[in-house]
Formats: structure tokens, C-alpha cells, sequence
């Protein structure tokens, strides 16, 4: 069974892939996480999670419910994450949380997908993110040929950033940053309440017709993307930016998509990214305890 948890379609195209490749269904976890619902869930096959990554782990919001639900039949479980980058040491946090459920890790693979973090980074154009997919469908194979037949997913090299990255910055970032406080409507809101029924933590409501956030925001992006009018925008750093949906996962973007040019002058590491494009406060702290945690991070 494969369990996937999506906000704008990314990990919804890889598990049906993967699914497609492997004979195996493909299972939205939105509902039940939406729900609250932890009942049992059986698979006679491997358990396969699609997700994305939040902070070069997997989403927390997905973690807890993971932690919460049963897992009966198969004790196997993969972990397959959509990333704009890279996922960190995000595959040693999944091992830990296997070992803790009683599971058999089977490894974690990473797939890069389009940049959808519209509130911080820059978001392809939808030439450049069909080019990006066509690039994602190969890696998504691969790993599929792997689960297919039962192998586990080969183990990938774990540098001292990318266990900087989920151990430090992970828990630095989603304190900092995932809120919901800077979203807000423009006047081409309609009061259609997609944005409410998207969310899946049911942290949008409608007051006068118009949507409120409440203060339970996971960062999934589900609501700025997939809004019918693009009339939801995150502070300034939405602004002039496309809304991302993943083309073949489902609907797609409706209305047309604004150009947005990348102004780089060349790609950036993961962590460089970051310190650009976040608040210069967040980047002097990081800085800072680069040389104060890093001697104590246990690896």
C-alpha cells in the first residue's frame, strides 16, 4: 500500500507512478489526517510513504499521524520524498521512527519534483516544471523496480550538513516560519471556500466570505497554489510568483500563470538557499550556531 500526503500534487504524481510501476494502490492520507482518523491500516505488501520534504524531514503533521495510525500486514516500510533539493538526513530520522513502530526500514528514497514553497523560494514556470518532471519520472522508476521486488533502496551518503540540516535547522525553521500569519486575500477572492476544503488540518475558516487562517499550519502550501483565482498571496514573497500544481497529478492550474524569472545567477546549495532567501535575523542565527550546536549533534 502506498500512503502518500500532498499539497499541490507533487507526491500524489510519484505514488500513482509508483503504483502504476509496481501493481500496487495508491492511498491519499489528506482525509485522515483531516479526520483525525487512526484507524488500522492492512497490507499484505510493503507499506510505501510518499511525502514531501518539510525542513529536510518528513512533515511533522504526517509523522504524528504515522506514529498515531496502525500498520497491519506487512512490516516493510519505504519512504519516498519529493524535494526541490535535497532531503538531508531525513532517511535516519525514518529509520528511527521504523525501529520505534516495530517496522522493517527499508530505505528512503529521494525524488526532485519542482519547487512548490511558494512563501519562500522561487517556483518554476510551467515549462520549466514539466522539464523537471520529465527528469523526476526516471528516479521515480528506479525506485519503484527496487520496491517491486522487495530490495531495499540504496542508501545514500549522509554529509555533516544534511544532519546539520534535519537535526538543527529543522526545528529552528518550523518555530521561525511555519505559521500561518502572513497569508492573507486580495480582492479577487470569491469566497469559493476551496482554500477551507484543501486544508488539511481544517485550519481555514470563512468569516463574512472571506477566509481566516487559524494558527495549526503545516506550510503544505495546498491553499496558495491550488486557489481557483490566485487570490491568496504569503506577505510579499508570493508576489509575481506562479502558484505551482503538479501538471499530471490531478487538476491542474486554472487561470493563467504569472512568468516568473529566477534572478540567480547560478543554482544554490541547499543550506545557501535558506540563508538567502529567509529573514536576515534567521540568517545571522544560523550562522551563529553552525560553530555552537554543531559539537553537539549526535551522529
Amino acid at each position: 500500500m502506498i500512503l502518500y500526503f500532498t499539497g499541490t500534487g507533487n507526491s500524489a504524481f510519484i505514488a500513482k507512478r509508483i503504483a502504476e510501476k509496481t501493481g500496487d494502490t495508491a492511498v491519499d492520507v489528506f482525509p485522515m489526517i483531516r479526520e483525525n482518523d487512526y484507524g488500522k491500516l492492512s497490507s499484505s505488501r510493503p507499506f510505501v510513504v510518499v511525502c514531501p520534504t518539510y525542513g529536510w524531514q518528513i512533515p511533522h503533521v504526517l509523522g504524528n499521524w504515522l506514529k498515531k495510525t496502525r500498520l497491519s500486514g506487512s512490516r516493510k516500510l519505504y519512504f519516498v520524498m519529493t524535494c526541490g533539493d535535497g532531503i538531508g538526513n531525513a532517511g535516519g530520522y525514518a529509520k528511527r521512527f521504523c525501529e520505534k513502530k516495530g517496522m522493517e526500514y527499508m530505505g528512503c528514497g529521494k525524488v526532485v519534483m519542482p519547487e512548490n514553497y511558494v512563501a519562500m523560494f522561487p517556483v518554476p514556470d510551467r515549462t520549466e516544471a514539466e522539464r523537471i518532471i520529465g527528469k523526476a519520472i526516471p528516479q521515480a522508476d528506479q525506485i519503484a523496480e527496487h520496491i517491486r521486488k522487495g530490495n531495499p533502496l540504496p542508501k545514500a551518503e549522509i554529509s555533516l550538513l544534511d544532519r546539520f540540516l534535519s537535526t538543527v535547522v529543522n526545528p529552528v525553521f518550523y518555530k521561525l516560519f511555519v505559521h500561518a500569519g502572513k497569508f492573507r486575500t486580495t480582492e479577487r477572492c470569491t469566497g469559493c471556500g476551496a482554500c477551507v476544503r484543501l486544508c488539511p488540518l481544517s485550519n481555514i475558516r470563512l468569516e463574512d466570505g472571506s477566509p481566516v487562517w487559524g494558527s495549526d499550519c503545516t506550510h503544505c502550501m495546498a491553499c496558495i497554489c491550488r486557489c481557483p483565482e490566485q487570490a491568496i498571496e504569503y506577505g510579499k514573497a508570493s508576489l509575481g510568483k506562479p502558484r505551482y500544481q503538479c501538471p499530471g497529478a490531478g487538476e491542474g492550474n486554472r487561470g493563467p500563470q504569472k512568468k516568473y524569472i529566477k534572478n540567480l545567477q547560478e543554482p544554490l546549495a541547499s543550506f545557501e538557499k535558506v540563508l538567502y532567501y529567509i529573514k536576515p535575523d534567521f540568517r545571522r542565527f544560523s550562522q551563529n550556531i553552525v560553530h555552537q550546536e554543531s559539537r553537539r549533534i549526535q551522529f
